[in-house]
């Protein structure tokens, strides 16, 4: 039997993100939530693990009462227990406190009930920095693997797993000791259709509560706002570029087209060193 972890997070649709001016923070009330969409491939990979080996899947998420919803759906992929990290106190977390809020969640589930292997999306889409599931692996040292698009294998009795990740250059094998930790790409594995039962199971599920002091009791001065060395200073809307000319060569000819191009790049300074 196997015991599988995925984290996710819900986040605010992008095409609706707003930020907050005096804050550098998301606007989230009125904005529709989803459950990211790298994380909901995550839990469909642990699904199919759990198919294969038998065994069990938790969820953890830190966010506010309405990521129960994300919960939700992930019980419905096929997961069997869903932990909401939810207070005040967490509000305003960046990604280093983020990732030891997460990381001692899990290292307290992990000594209750020992975690084969976590799973992570590759990034969450309203923040792109792919930093939390490094950072929770780092926290708890365990082997990262990121960027993986394929389990091969999962060998609990020899302690190891098999997996695919993917490079710009290549795609690379990783054979890790387990417990590991996996940033997942959306190719791991393919979101099913909910099956009758699991549907029916996320319905009627009542999500575990965590707060900052019970069952797990955090560091206050690494959580929320106090706990976030990075902080945003200001936003603002990138100035729109004027667009370049152009130079059409059906009504100047080939010869002069690239004659004018050639003229103009030199003519730029910045270009004109090049040829010096």
């Amino acid at each position: 039997m196997i015991h599988l972890l995925v984290s996710i997070k819900q986040v605010p649709d992008t095409t609706n993100i707003r930020i907050d001016p005096e804050t550098g923070s998301l606007i989230r009330k009125g904005v529709p939530a989803i459950l990211n969409p790298y994380d909901a491939h995550a839990v469909a990979a642990a699904a199919e693990w759990k198919r294969k080996l038998g065994g069990k899947i938790t969820i953890i998420t830190m966010g506010p009462p309405s990521a129960t919803l994300a919960l939700q759906e992930c019980i419905e992929l096929g997961a069997d227990r869903g932990i909401l990290l939810s207070d005040r106190k967490f509000a305003g977390s960046d990604t280093w406190a983020t990732s030891y809020v997460l990381a001692e969640a899990i290292r307290k589930i992990h000594e209750e009930d020992p975690i084969d292997l976590l799973f992570f999306g590759k990034q969450a889409i309203d923040g792109d920095t792919a930093q939390v599931g490094p950072g929770v692996a780092t926290r708890l040292e365990f082997p990262l693997i990121t960027y993986a698009t394929n389990i091969r294998e999962i060998n609990q009795d020899e302690g190891f797993v098999l997996i695919e990740r993917k490079t710009e250059l290549r795609t690379e094998i990783i054979r890790a000791t387990l417990p590991a930790l996996l940033t997942c790409e959306k190719e791991i594995a393919e979101i099913p259709y909910a099956a009758l039962p699991d549907l029916i199971k996320s319905l009627r599920y009542e999500t575990e509560t965590w707060t900052a002091e019970d069952p797990v009791i955090y560091d206050e001065t690494k959580i929320g706002l106090k706990g976030s060395p990075t902080k945003v200073s200001k936003t603002g809307t990138p100035k729109q570029h004027e667009p370049g000319e152009t130079f059409k060569v059906a009504e100047i000819g080939l010869k002069e087209s690239v004659d004018t191009v050639f003229e103009k790049m030199i003519s730029n300074s910045s270009v004109a060193s090049l040829w010096e």
